[in-house]
């Protein structure tokens, strides 16, 4: 039985869609409220019991770092100020959860990052979470995939209805119903197409920025082409993976907020 304790941030990218706020701030730390964004999704694999946080990081990624390490000269002024409350939440950021870091040199592609990752994960089941997807859920998304895959022992991919034409915005699957397990929400994966036109869509169910993956996807990325751009896509190698392995796609119970809202495509 495989257990997941390990979760992969992929943050390497160079954050073009925000540009110029981006140029000299990685967009994975652009705040949303009042924290970056890609604290939301470490709160949500901390909270599904994910206790190993991995972060892909790139050239100009430091303050991702620096923000889950500790400030120590920031901590001693605010303890000299007297401001406890705002000592308590700095304190809390750098102590929550164990972050290693290993650094994408170049930006080939969402499946070149989660290879990049393999040593630090070993050969264990793991998960990748997209901090674009900030997903509002009373039990995190993550925590309801595991449960899935508690189940299975299959990889486990993220999806919601997306209706009409804005279907042709995402990865789309093809499908066929799980049995009637998780509540109708389970769904055994066929296939899945990148971006289809709409008319060519297998189904409404798009891919979202949460994964559970075996550790059979490493093997797969190694032998999988590199796409357009030279990269090398994590939906080729899934699609690969299908002549493997089942894989199964969840509808998750939670409202999604994508950061990614302008298409300059």
């Amino acid at each position: 039985m495989m257990n997941v304790c390990k979760a992969v941030f992929p943050a390497a990218g160079l954050g073009t869609r925000f540009l110029p706020a981006t140029k000299a701030q990685p967009k994975e730390m652009l705040p949303l409220v009042d924290k970056p964004i890609i604290q939301y999704g470490v709160e949500e694999a901390m909270a599904a019991g994910c206790d190993q946080i991995i972060m892909v990081t790139g050239r100009g990624k430091t303050a991702i770092e620096d923000h889950f390490d500790v400030s120590f000269e920031l901590e001693k002024i605010l303890e000299e100020k007297g401001k406890k409350d705002l000592l308590k939440v700095v304190r809390q950021i750098s102590d929550m959860i164990h972050v290693a870091y290993v650094r994408q040199k170049e930006a080939l592609g969402l499946g070149h990052a989660v290879l990049t990752a393999r040593e630090l994960v070993g050969h264990e089941a793991f998960a990748v979470l997209l901090a674009d997807d900030v997903i509002d859920a009373e039990v995190p998304v993550l925590k309801q995939m595991i449960r899935v895959f508690e189940q299975t022992q299959c990889s486990v991919i993220a999806t919601q209805i997306v209706e009409g034409a804005a279907i042709s915005a995402y990865g789309v699957l093809d499908v066929k119903p799980a049995d009637g397990r998780q509540g109708g929400r389970l769904y055994e994966i066929l296939n899945m197409v990148e971006k289809p036109p709409f008319e060519e869509a297998p189904s409404n169910l798009a891919i979202i920025g949460r994964y559970i993956l075996t550790p059979t996807i490493f093997d797969v990325l190694e032998h999988t082409p590199v796409g357009k751009g030279g990269e090398l896509q994590l939906t080729d190698a899934m699609r690969l993976l299908l002549k493997r392995e089942k894989m199964y796609a969840y509808v998750y119970e939670g409202k999604r907020h994508d950061i990614n809202w302008i298409d300059i495509e």
